[in-house]
């Protein structure tokens, strides 16, 4: 990733010196292996600590909301399809922002990776489609393909849908015969498995509200969860009010999801968060022949009304 970092740090640096941004958004390095950090450099010196690398999962588009900035931003796919999504929603400016697009072959999973050592990983690289990996006592060559996030692996839109320059060139999208296989699954459940499974992903959930802060949809100004008059959820682990939460939240994204996986990236409970909205992406492609975020000129389905619209529900 060495020419993609080179060719951001280039264009950033760029559009900083020429004063056509007030700042760029973009990835630096963490502090620990195989971890990046949101980075905002505002001059061109800054610039030059922008990264990019397979660890770059966080969608920057939670970055925008409500800006009056001029905004340069370092965006993948799904990235700049949430951006769609805030341009569409009034949250900012087409003119406002400034993409760099980045295509994107996937984010790895961290957490797989970690589970192949049983010491702390102390060192990182990359190498085209090759990661190595190392600890005190250890390396392993891994492939970047058999340790993709899940969402990675059913994208089928790694370029960016708009953007104002390139940080490479374009590439081929993947064609999926069956993008919701995880869908499928729990659809094909009993009503007492289905139960059974969302009782089982929500007992651990400690409502840190990560999800919701690292969603780049979630910009209510007051949060359901936190409105106090009325109050709609309590603020504790009732099972009840857990779910309510989870449920709610994942209606508020539905039409609008992307599926970038910041939610799950974000859950420090390894809760695959994304089984609530997955079901709802589905839907709104099999009803409306819609995914979001691809196209500035249409709303979300819960937006608009056509008489040709889906009525079978109606009893």
């Amino acid at each position: 990733m060495d020419s993609y970092t080179t060719k951001i740090r280039e264009l950033s640096a760029a559009l900083l010196e020429d004063e056509k941004v007030d700042f760029v958004i973009g990835f630096k390095q963490g502090t620990i292996p195989m971890a990046t950090s949101p980075h905002i450099a505002r001059t061109p010196e800054q610039a030059q600590q922008l990264i990019w690398d397979n660890n770059c999962g966080i969608n920057l588009a939670n970055y925008l909301t409500n800006r009056k900035e001029k905004i340069g931003i370092i965006a993948k796919g799904c990235d700049c399809r949430n951006i769609v999504t805030h341009i569409i929603e009034n949250k900012i400016n087409r003119e406002q922002v400034h993409i760099i697009g980045v295509p994107c072959k996937g984010m790895i999973d961290k957490a797989k990776i970690t589970l192949l050592f049983d010491e702390e990983i102390t060192s990182y690289s990359e190498n085209n489609e090759t990661i190595t990996v190392k600890t005190l006592s250890d390396e392993k060559n891994i492939d970047k393909n058999e340790f993709l996030k899940s969402n990675c692996i059913t994208c089928t839109h790694r370029n960016p849908v708009i953007y104002d320059e390139l940080a490479a060139d374009l590439v081929e999208e993947q064609v999926i015969e069956d993008p919701f296989p995880d869908v499928r699954r729990i659809e094909e459940m009993t009503a007492d498995e289905k139960w059974n499974h969302f009782e089982d992903l929500l007992k651990n959930c400690i409502r840190c509200y990560a999800c919701k802060n690292a969603c780049p949809l979630c910009y209510c100004p007051i949060c359901f969860v936190d409105e106090s008059s009325p109050q709609w959820v309590g603020k504790g682990q009732d099972t009840t009010d857990v779910r309510t939460f989870h449920y709610l939240r994942a209606y508020h994204c539905a039409g609008r999801c992307t599926d970038c996986g910041a939610c799950v990236e974000a859950c420090p409970m390894d809760i695959n968060v994304r089984d609530f909205t997955r079901k709802l992406n589905k839907d709104s492609f099999e009803m409306f022949g819609w995914e979001a975020g691809l196209d500035l000129s249409k709303r979300p389905p819960l937006d608009v009304y056509s008489p040709d619209d889906p009525d079978d529900f109606i009893k």
